[in-house]
């Protein structure tokens, strides 16, 4: 007998590749498109900011939008998710309830939790993977029922399983036909809330619009650019480019607008056409492995986003500082590279992934030695593209307190940004104080001469701040700390140690190998002289 079902919406908010939608339209004789919208879940869960509500409410309307195009419609609903779902059960005789498999502790809670109200209530509860490339579950079971904590031990893996299931069709006009429409009046009922609804500040100056519809112009736009994709190469890109260098397609997977596994084969496809293309680590389809190694070790790890309880994490006297954290937070540490950076993060909500790198690393094990976690929590609010699995493992990475183990490889705040964006215009844009700087002194401004200070119209110290530490003097004495700490902790720092080098580490190497170069040729110039 054909069901009564509910749809969930959660980080699925698009309508291709969506198996579990799709499935639902097959089983059932009316089927009701739901996204609770729980702030209390998705204020604890997620720590979403201002910005990520915007790109959440955006990717709501696109959405209802795209449903409504196919005789159907969008009910959101405010309110706690259980006692949501066991009134609405209730009120329209509901005998399944779909939703995507995730793997966030969170999800799973509320999984288990729609489980048991099933049990209760009597309605079956139907989950299917949609987020991820590959069922983790299977990855999990191929490495003995724990996650492979590198990813050469991760790709041997994946060689095994062979490739993804391929996408699902799209979901269309004659799979809702099949069905009942919800109630008539219900879409009026269960709008889309405004962000003034919300009590959310209206100001969203981000170029990131969300919804499926953007999602997919913006990864057809870059398909076009087929040269560029075969020979995309991470380490490549630029860190303060103007325009992102990289896809710029990350918040779209985020939430769920963009499938993974659509963009994977269609990578696939342009590959197949390309005598010579790059390969993972580095390739765009690399990325997305990455992504999917993030989050098989995240589902499997306790605390992973935390350092304590985690089994893989160092554990790290990290300073306790609330007066640096700000000042890193808010822009105030007095190198502009740095401060441009997250300038950018507090107005749009995105940044290069060289540059999360490098105030990651001045936050860290750089220069402030504050914990990883601090700084997860600023970009899990700030960051459209803001991930669990993704956002922790980074961190972790970025600290040097798991995954990457060439902790000697420090950014420079000054020389890292010069190299690639000599005259600073990246500076410039998110920090007009600092306009009319000579480009040689835009990196290092306390440098500058008084009378320069007063013709760009800034004085160091007055009207931007000095640095806040001597980057010499505190990246040598962390080095130094971090030494001590793999040295006492090396059993717990070789469980995620790999071979395979990754593109941070490419890039850190290029920058240190410049570096050097520049060195002993200033070395040869004084021998001459």
């Amino acid at each position: 007998m054909p069901h009564r079902t509910v749809h969930l919406f959660q980080k699925g908010l698009g309508l291709h590749d969506n198996p579990t939608l799709l499935a639902a339209l097959e089983s059932s004789e009316v089927v009701y498109p739901v996204y609770i919208l729980d702030r209390k879940f998705l204020m604890s869960a997620m720590n979403i900011g201002t910005l990520r509500w915007h790109f959440l409410l955006q990717s709501l309307e696109d959405l209802q939008r795209n449903l409504t195009k196919l005789d159907s419609c969008l009910l959101v609903i405010q309110g706690e998710y259980e006692s949501v779902l066991r009134d609405h059960v209730k009120k329209w005789n509901i005998t399944q309830v779909t939703l995507d498999a995730e793997i966030e502790p969170f999800y799973k809670e509320m999984e288990r939790t729609i489980q048991v109200l099933g049990g209760e209530m009597g309605f079956d509860v139907l989950s299917l993977v949609g987020h991820t490339l590959y069922d983790i579950r299977r990855i999990l079971d191929m490495n003995g029922g724990t996650p492979p904590l590198t990813y050469k031990r991760f790709l041997h893996i994946l060689s095994v399983l062979g490739d993804p299931d391929i996408p699902v069709r799209n979901v269309t006009a004659e799979d809702f036909q099949r069905c009942k429409p919800p109630e008539l009046g219900l879409g009026e009922c269960y709008r889309v809330p405004l962000p003034e609804d919300l009590g959310i500040p209206q100001e969203s100056r981000s170029p990131w619009r969300g919804g499926e519809t953007e999602g997919l112009q913006r990864l057809e736009q870059h398909l076009k650019n087929q040269g560029w994709i075969a020979n995309f190469t991470k380490p490549k890109t630029l860190p303060n480019s103007l325009l992102p260098s990289t896809t710029g397609l990350s918040p779209y997977f985020s939430f769920g607008c963009l499938s993974v596994r659509t963009f994977f084969y269609r990578l696939s496809n342009i590959y197949a056409q390309s005598k010579n293309h790059s390969l993972p680590p580095v390739s765009l389809q690399g990325q997305l492995l990455w992504r999917e190694f993030f989050y098989t070790v995240a589902s499997a790890t306790p605390n992973f986003t935390k350092m304590v309880g985690n089994p893989i994490c160092l554990q790290i006297d990290w300073y306790q500082d609330a007066e640096r954290l700000h000042k890193w937070r808010t822009a105030q540490t007095g190198f502009p590279w740095i401060d441009a950076i997250m300038t950018q993060l507090l107005q749009e909500g995105w940044i290069h992934h060289l540059a999360r790198h490098a105030v990651a690393c001045f936050l860290t094990r750089g220069d402030l030695w504050i914990s990883w976690e601090e700084g997860m929590k600023v970009f899990e609010e700030m960051l459209l593209d803001a991930d669990y699995s993704i956002n922790a493992g980074n961190w972790m990475w970025l600290s040097a307190s798991a995954f990457f183990h060439q902790y000697t490889r420090i950014f420079c705040p000054v020389r890292f940004g010069k190299r690639t964006d000599p005259e600073g215009q990246y500076i410039r844009k998110y920090l007009p104080v600092l306009m009319n700087f000579p480009s040689k002194y835009i990196y290092e401004p306390w440098t500058a001469p008084e009378e320069v200070q007063k013709q760009a119209g800034c004085i160091i110290g007055q009207d931007y701040p000095l640095p806040m530490v001597n980057h010499k003097e505190a990246s040598d004495h962390n080095l130094q700390l971090m030494k001590r700490v793999r040295e006492e902790q090396y059993g717990t720092a070789q469980l995620t140690r790999d071979v395979v080098d990754d593109p941070m580490e490419m890039g850190l190497k290029r920058e240190l190998s410049e570096e050097n170069s520049k060195k002993g040729k200033r070395a040869k110039n004084r021998e001459q002289t």
